[in-house]
């Protein structure tokens, strides 16, 4: 089987999800086609090479249905002859999009794709896609009679399971704001993002960051999640999960060049990772986001690594217990967990995070000389992406 190599990965600044948000004025199409357009100036690849463009997206209604991934490529100014798929693996659907253009590229299927993501969440809300819909069927109903939940309940069992208080779920979340202020303020983050121009306004910050961020402002917020019906049917919670140690809502896209080794060494390309070992997996749809913690194993196996030889990780914060939990049942140390923030300070639009992670960290093993880096996403439905990429 060939390599799949990194030749360069590129996202947006986030935005707010909402009116008024940065990027809420630019449609999802156009949003994405910027990366796309700044993979071909920034690396001088032919785009008529690129065999599939494979694109995350979850809300694929509106302005991001029937396949936004191929309007993307057609809003690039890339041929006509280039195909694009939109795929949904809710949060780590661009991730796995990574994993598709690796896993096609080692079987020959590919020589050159571009694995992406974009999320418009301030022009399609999440959940609009759902509204009015019965999209579990008889099936799971009768499987789960008490019924699926909320992710942010499904946060709420983490905490108490693992016994984080709501002081140590602001405590991380005010880190990661502040992670990800430092790294902004001494321009880690340029190197990855790509400019977006709204109107007169260039956009190139991370919108979402909150730089003032303390433990005592985020104490003063009220539990988001909290109900009468999710009292009665869980009356040991503590309710700790607020929009503090949450993600926010956020606009975004991202973009990646997957090439085989011997491809990218024949066009002159030079790689910047490897793609070493991909894994993803089902776990339990009502606690849900704890698959990151069987795919991290699964995946270092697959590697033949053990967590030491690791020098950063990228844990998606979808809500502050995932990555905390998983750091105590993998052992992990804390200053290599999303070192320059994650998403509760840089946001988390969906289907685009995946492969913003990949930027942030591939980045971060460049400027710090680090090897080997992993990265982990918690999916709605109980499921779980997991990779591990070799700095080249």
């Amino acid at each position: 089987m060939r390599d799949a190599v990194i030749v360069d990965i590129v996202r947006t600044a986030s935005g707010r999800g909402k009116q008024g948000g940065a990027l809420s004025g630019v449609h999802p199409v156009d949003l994405l086609a910027e990366t796309l357009r700044a993979l071909v100036v920034r690396t001088g690849i032919d785009p008529g090479l690129v065999d599939d463009v494979i694109v995350g997206c979850v809300s694929q209604v509106g302005q991001q249905s029937v396949n936004v991934g191929r309007h993307a490529v057609l809003a690039a100014g890339f041929p006509e002859s280039v195909p694009a798929t939109t795929i949904d693996r809710q949060c780590g659907s661009s991730q796995q999009a990574v994993h598709f253009a690796a896993q096609g590229i080692a079987a020959g299927a590919y020589d050159v794709a571009i694995a992406c993501g974009v999320e418009s969440m301030s022009r399609v809300p999440m959940f609009s896609n759902t509204q009015g819909q019965d999209y579990l069927g008889a099936g799971v109903a009768a499987r789960y009679p008490d019924g699926l939940v909320p992710q942010g309940v499904s946060a709420e069992l983490i905490a108490q399971r693992w016994k984080f208080d709501r002081e140590a779920l602001d405590e991380y979340s005010a880190t990661s704001h502040a992670r990800a202020a430092a790294a902004a303020g001494a321009g880690q983050f340029a190197d990855e993002i790509v400019p977006v121009t709204t109107g007169s306004a260039r956009h190139e910050v991370d919108e979402t960051v909150r730089p003032t961020t303390t433990v005592e402002g985020l104490a003063g917020l009220r539990s988001s999640f909290r109900s009468d019906e999710y009292v009665q049917r869980f009356p040991e919670l503590e309710w700790h999960i607020t929009p503090g140690n949450s993600s926010p809502l956020s606009d975004g896209a991202s973009a990646a060049l997957v090439v085989a080794a011997d491809v990218a060494e024949r066009l002159g390309l030079r790689p910047r990772a490897r793609v070493h070992a991909t894994a993803v997996c089902g776990d339990d749809p009502v606690l849900m986001l704890m698959g990151v913690v069987p795919a991290t194993r699964k995946a270092l196996d697959r590697a033949g690594l053990q967590l030491d030889d690791i020098d950063a990780y990228e844990v998606n914060e979808a809500f502050a217990p995932v990555p905390l939990a998983w750091a105590r049942e993998v052992g992990a140390d804390p200053a290599r967990l999303n070192p320059r923030g994650g998403a509760i300070a840089l946001g988390h639009p969906l289907g685009a995070s995946g492969t913003r992670l990949m930027a942030t960290l591939l980045n971060h093993l460049e400027q710090t000389g680090g090897r080997y880096g992993l990265q982990t996403m918690c999916e709605g439905g109980g499921m779980a992406n997991a990779t591990i990429v070799e700095r080249l």
